[in-house]
């Protein structure tokens, strides 16, 4: 087997079970091992440390399948990752509460670069990393084993992938394509652009977080920015907000907003849908004198990494500021960061920066996360990525 030999002292972070290996830590490499081929981890003084996927387009040069040397890494190793991830989601999420679940979180269970959704019956797979692009079908025919869905399609379309020197792609993997997909949400119903949608067509990670938000905002008139499809604004129409204003810059997105009121029987009179650049809108708002008792801002990924951090946070800054003067005395802030490049202590400070030069006092009632089905591992604290404050003001 072809070998990567780390330099002295680099084998600490494999040993404590994080999984990536970055080209500075190796010393050499024996044999030209192609791209998502799997390769012995030695350390330096020669101990076999475990088994690796090979990148070599990416600073992160090699990631871990495990720390079991004598393990064989083929299609029953795939069955295997992919049967434990779903089995630990059996008891953490009711089938009551939603049909629409992540099965297979990446490095968190396991597979480097393999992200599985669930909306109904229908998969949607993200092949991230040149080692899952390796066992592409071995993977896939494991997930159509394990979990019977006839519908299998693929939404490998998102930057990182050029960051392993592959292109993006999309298409059915196994079925047909699956259109519009119906899915369930704590009693509410919403449609899934499987094909065009962001992400993998919906934005399962804040399941929770939706419910939590809709709660506060009884009686509230509701400003939610960057709604995408509505999410956070159904809940908070179901919930009995007084009124809800929905604004994103995707007419698509806003289209299906208003569908999914109708979906849910909810009023449309109290539904108001803006499309455009979320930045300049508020900025016209606040000129304007508008005001609201709850701002929810759930804005794109600013900073996928941790060089994109500076620039990432003047955005959020920005986003936080704006929000923050719209609110009226005990308004409710709910903000949220999906970047992988801010810590959730780093965002606290941003908001809280904001607040200072707002002229506001705010405190932290409650701080929000990533649903149980996108778990982080122990040893992987970069699986923790969705960042959320609610903060009264």
């Amino acid at each position: 087997m072809k070998t990567l030999t780390l330099k002295p002292g680099r084998e600490k972070s494999v040993l404590a079970r994080h999984p990536w290996i970055f080209s500075g830590a190796i010393a050499r490499i024996e044999g030209e091992p192609e791209s998502g081929e799997t390769v012995l981890v030695r350390s330096s003084q020669g101990d076999p440390l475990g088994l690796a996927a090979y990148s070599p387009a990416s600073s992160i040069r090699a990631r871990m399948w495990n720390l079991k040397p004598e393990e064989i890494i083929n299609s029953e190793f795939f069955h295997d990752r992919i049967k434990q991830a779903i089995q630990r989601r059996s008891n953490l999420i009711p089938d009551s509460e939603t049909n629409a679940i992540r099965l297979v979180h990446a490095e968190s269970d396991g597979l480097p670069g393999v992200v599985v959704d669930r909306y109904a019956d229908v998969l949607v797979v993200q092949i991230l990393t040149s080692g899952a692009e390796f066992w592409r079908e071995t993977i896939v025919d494991a997930l159509a084993a394990i979990t019977g869905v006839r519908h299998i399609f693929e939404r490998s379309d998102v930057d990182v992938r050029k960051l392993e020197g592959l292109p993006p792609r999309t298409g059915v993997l196994k079925g047909t394509d699956p259109g519009l997909v119906e899915i369930r949400e704590n009693g509410l119903r919403f449609q899934v652009d499987i094909v065009h949608g962001q992400k993998t067509g919906f934005y399962i990670d804040q399941r929770r977080n939706r419910q939590r938000v809709g709660e506060l905002a009884h009686g509230c008139e509701v400003l939610n920015c960057f709604c995408y499809t509505g999410g956070f604004s159904i809940y908070a129409l179901a919930n009995g907000a007084a009124k809800v204003t929905s604004m994103d810059s995707s007419k698509e997105a806003l289209e299906m907003g208003r569908n999914h009121v109708l979906l849910n029987g909810l009023a449309s009179d109290k539904a108001e849908w803006i499309e455009g650049d979320v930045f300049k809108v508020l900025r016209t708002m606040r000129d304007q004198g508008r005001s609201f008792d709850m701002v929810i801002l759930d804005p794109p990924k600013f900073a996928p990494t941790a060089a994109q951090a500076d620039r990432a946070a003047r955005g959020y800054k920005d986003i936080n500021l704006l929000g923050l003067k719209l609110l009226r005395p005990g308004g409710i802030l709910a903000t949220f960061s999906c970047s992988g490049g801010i810590s959730a202590e780093l965002f606290q400070k941003i908001v809280a920066g904001a607040a200072v030069d707002a002229g506001i006092d705010g405190r932290i009632v409650q701080t929000l996360t990533q649903g149980p089905d996108h778990p982080v591992a122990l040893s992987f604290p970069e699986g923790a990525y969705l960042k959320g404050f609610i903060v009264q003001v």
